[in-house]
């Protein structure tokens, strides 16, 4: 058994590789900055341990990692910036290194080692080059675009409004994985690390075009929806860095080889765009949103 401390334990990639670490006997030691969250709160009803961390709080690093075997980290500049990001993802890699952690494993974004000129994919790649100069054992996986982002958001406000508002033509693909796949790929990176040490990999579950999403969406929803594509002119007013993602995602496009990727890693579920939709909670969540 590996007692493993997880980063951002209360968010998406982080709550499912907690999810699926404890699921396979492991000690799970949830970091995370409010112990007393509801989310933190469901984590320790699962059987985690719940340690109060901050990446800008040396010593609160120092403490929760101290003893742990290994390390699932993510760093996010959403509700920061991209040069905080780098700080901290430098900050949490020192720690793990003067705890002496025998495997990190460190999620960062599909395509984030290619200079794509994304602003939060190149603050990501040089969390990358940090922890490759650490001495430390390391995996690096690259998520595809989330799919757990189309019921949430911009996206389920058009989709409420019977459309499928995308900033990218209907017929270009788009590589994708839900939350719960990372955290299974991560999980088995931790519990396999002679496999994995020293690899960085690209992972999805599906690719599709928006068109295709679109009629995913119309039947998981019971609802008609259709593909709207969202001038980059409009996403930039909003976020530049959001602007230059969707740019590199219509070209040159965010491409993983799935076929090889599903044939070497069976154990994970490599869960279908519809799928995934079809295990949402639509009625619930397409309701008119309350002010």
């Amino acid at each position: 058994m590996l007692t493993v401390a997880v980063t951002g334990a209360t968010g998406a990639q982080g709550g499912a590789t907690a999810r699926a670490l404890l699921a396979a006997g492991h000690h799970v030691r949830a970091l995370t900055r409010d112990p007393g969250s509801p989310a933190a709160r469901e984590l320790a009803a699962l059987g985690a341990e719940l340690r109060r961390a901050d990446f800008d709080d040396r010593d609160s690093l120092d403490a929760a990692l101290t003893g742990a075997d290994s390390l699932f980290a993510v760093t996010t500049p959403f509700g920061t910036d991209i040069a905080t990001e780098v700080r901290q993802g430098a900050a949490l890699i020192d720690a793990a290194a003067e705890a002496r952690i025998g495997h990190v494993v460190l999620t960062s974004a599909a395509h984030a080692d290619r200079a794509t000129g994304i602003p939060h994919y190149d603050s990501k790649a040089a969390v990358e080059r940090h922890l490759y100069g650490s001495g430390l054992d390391w995996t690096v996986l690259g998520p595809a675009a989330f799919m757990d982002n189309y019921a949430d958001g911009w996206t389920l406000e058009s989709l409420r409004d019977g459309t499928f508002a995308w900033p990218m033509p209907g017929d270009v693909p788009l590589a994708l994985i839900p939350a719960t796949d990372i955290g299974a790929f991560a999980a088995l990176a931790l519990t396999r690390s002679a496999d994995f040490t020293g690899r960085r990999i690209d992972i999805a579950s599906d690719t599709l075009t928006a068109e295709a999403m679109a009629t995913i969406l119309t039947t998981a929803t019971a609802t008609p929806i259709t593909h709207h594509q969202v001038p980059l002119d409009h996403v930039r007013r909003h976020s530049a860095d959001l602007a230059a993602m969707f740019a590199y995602f219509d070209s040159p496009g965010l491409d993983v080889d799935t076929t090889a990727l599903h044939r070497a890693h069976p154990e994970i579920p490599w869960t279908p765009f519809a799928t995934w939709a079809a295990s949402q909670p639509w009625p619930t969540l397409l309701a008119p949103a309350t002010v």
